[in-house]
């Protein structure tokens, strides 16, 4: 039975695209915030902690959605891990 190399070549490469393709989401998904956007939500939330909280936690649900746009639901666990 002879070896199907041009399928396995095939397979090679739809798996080095997609690989490709997840690469670049991850990228455009950190690159969409700008570094001064994403320092005056951190300030801001600093004060929201270091203010009160209770009232504080409402706002910065409301706070974190519009300035993040589509990466904000992954931006906001991965700024809360490294603290």
């Amino acid at each position: 039975m002879p070896v199907p190399w041009k399928l396995i070549g095939v397979a090679g490469l739809a798996g080095v695209a997609a690989t490709g393709v997840v690469v670049a989401r991850r990228r455009r998904e950190q690159a969409a915030v700008d570094p001064a956007e994403l320092r005056e939500r951190l300030h801001r939330r600093l004060a929201e902690v270091e203010g009160g909280g209770g009232a504080a936690g409402g706002s910065a649900a409301t706070g974190s959605g519009p300035a993040g746009g589509g990466a904000a639901g992954g931006g906001g666990p991965a700024a809360s891990n490294p603290s």
